[in-house]
């Protein structure tokens, strides 16, 4: 078991993960196409695990910073999800963030193919993550 993953106590172990809720000054929402599984090709948040030590808000700080290039300081969280992998169940909270130089372009890096500020004509055209756009709906944190 990875440091950063718990026991759920039936023996899938829980990685506790976190995702980055980004809006760009016109109300655009970040996106990522994912460069690995789960879900390799599909656009999501950009986030990813927690690693040892970490707070959820370093975590998701560095995770825009390595799959975007972007700079952000994290906020409150906006949801939960759990999503079930291979052996492991990803516990992902969402943290609302901002941009701290608004107006710089995202550029892909680490395990993100793409990144993207998407408005909500170019979400729909987007294969997303399953339940994404339903989840962020649910939020109302789907870009205007």
């Amino acid at each position: 078991m990875l440091s950063s993953e718990r026991s759920t106590g039936a023996g899938m172990p829980v990685v506790p993960c976190v995702g980055a809720v980004v809006h760009d000054p016109d109300g655009r929402l970040l996106l990522i196409r994912r460069g690995h599984p789960p879900h390799a090709g599909r656009w999501s948040l950009p986030g990813g695990r927690v690693e040892a030590g970490e707070t959820p808000e370093q975590a998701v700080e560095r995770e825009v910073r390595e799959e975007t290039g972007l700079e952000v300081r994290a906020g409150a969280p906006v949801g939960r999800v759990r999503i079930p992998g291979e052996g492991v169940v990803y516990d992902v909270v969402d943290l609302a963030c901002t941009l701290v130089q608004p107006g710089v372009e995202p550029a892909a890096g680490d395990d993100a193919e793409a990144a993207v500020f998407a408005d909500a004509t170019t979400l729909e055209r987007l294969p997303c993550t399953p339940l994404l756009v339903e989840t962020l709906r649910g939020w109302g944190v789907l870009p205007g």
